[in-house]
């Protein structure tokens, strides 16, 4: 069954599901409050200030940020208590503090002596006190500190006594993302919450403040049975979700709630291929199945109401050409789809994906309710 909504719009374009995206941030946002703990919604995945309203608990924050072009967009419309997740650039500052003046508590993220003694001194010479947070390492994916390493403290007195402000510590637990299963997600979860309540409880005990303790990535905060001494979870693409994270099971295909709409525009019979209007730059180039168990290519097919189309993937992706196929192996025939075929594209990386459009078309939860458009932002 087709949706008239979508007759009139040019593929390739961004789906979202309202009803697929409200039951996913309901279900963090119920597990966050049987915690007892603050959600800060990480809005690199929708950078919308319409669906920002959906995610945030009061639609204002708080809320999480990878770039300060996210910070300056969102704090333009009232959203004024963002942690910047990314750790800062010494040339950045300027704008930081420009966000401080405009009325934006921005907190930035540091793991080094050096960017701790560049803000310290950018906050002493503005006379604004920049809030900064530690971050810490639990798994060897990407950046921060060990909670033993001696630099945790020497960082924490240069915030606390130089002129910027000691806010807490943070991790992002990335090697959760290569665990199938919500038993194997639970162990790096708490191996995350370790790092950071250690590296909290040294700071205190060298006599340093420490009033945030921050943990979080999508599988983590979906697979927590424990979260003693966090004050806040972070998480990101859980208000879409994708393959990725229906293939390490903290999802199912079903909830996914983005979607790209395309058009198939040719036949190569004896390959048994389709040809469609949605390359890589509308799908992107991210093959973040590839080595899970099912690797499900550029993206899984489905009819133009959102149906999966079942062992259909898209096999290949040229710039403006995707190719369709059955999966190898399957033993199911391809099925007929006429020049003019619009379906949708379930994307591996809902963040990846999202960020080659301008604006999503919402399918608003009620049925007989039009369109919705909203637009995205981009830049740093």
């Amino acid at each position: 069954m087709t949706d008239a909504r979508l007759a009139d719009l040019p593929t390739p374009c961004l789906l979202l599901d309202e009803a697929k995206m409200k039951c996913n941030i309901n279900r963090l946002a119920k597990r966050a409050d049987s915690f007892g703990v603050l959600l800060r919604p990480h809005l690199k995945t929708t950078k919308s200030v319409e669906a920002a309203r959906y995610v945030l608990k009061d639609g204002n924050g708080p809320a999480t940020v990878s770039t300060l072009a996210e910070a300056e967009a969102f704090a333009a419309v009232g959203i004024n208590d963002i942690v910047y997740g990314v750790g800062i650039g010494l040339n950045k500052l300027d704008r930081v503090l420009d966000l401080h003046r405009a009325g934006c508590r921005l907190v930035v993220l540091l793991d080094s002596l050096v960017q701790a003694q560049a803000v310290a001194a950018a906050s002493k010479a503005a006379e604004i006190a920049i809030p900064a947070m530690i971050e810490i390492d639990s798994d060897g994916h990407r950046s921060g500190l060990a909670p033993s390493d001696p630099e945790l403290i020497k960082i924490g007195r240069t915030l606390h006594e130089d002129g910027a402000e000691l806010h807490g510590v943070l991790c992002h637990a990335g090697d959760s993302y290569f665990a199938v299963g919500r038993e194997a997600q639970s162990i790096y979860a708490e191996v995350e919450r370790l790092a950071v309540v250690n590296s909290a409880d040294a700071l205190r005990a060298a006599g340093l403040p420490c009033p945030v303790v921050s943990v979080g990535s999508t599988p983590t905060a979906h697979a927590a049975k424990n979260l003693t001494g966090v004050t806040e979870m972070r998480a990101g693409v859980y208000v879409f979700f994708d393959l990725v994270m229906a293939g390490i099971e903290v999802c199912d295909v079903n909830d996914i709630a983005l979607s790209v709409l395309t058009t198939v525009i040719g036949h190569q019979v004896k390959q048994g291929w389709a040809l469609i209007d949605a390359g890589w730059m509308a799908m992107s180039r991210d093959r973040g199945t590839a080595n899970q168990t099912v690797d499900q290519g550029y993206g899984l097919v489905c009819d133009e109401a959102g149906q999966l189309l079942v062992d259909l993937v898209v096999i290949q992706a040229n710039q403006e050409h995707g190719i369709i196929a059955v999966r190898p192996g399957s033993g199911r025939s391809m099925p007929d789809l006429v020049l003019g075929t619009r379906l949708r594209i379930l994307p591996n990386h809902a963040c990846a994906t999202a960020a080659q459009h301008q604006r999503y078309h919402v399918l608003p939860e009620h049925s007989d309710a039009p369109l919705m458009i909203w637009d995205r932002f981009a830049g740093w």
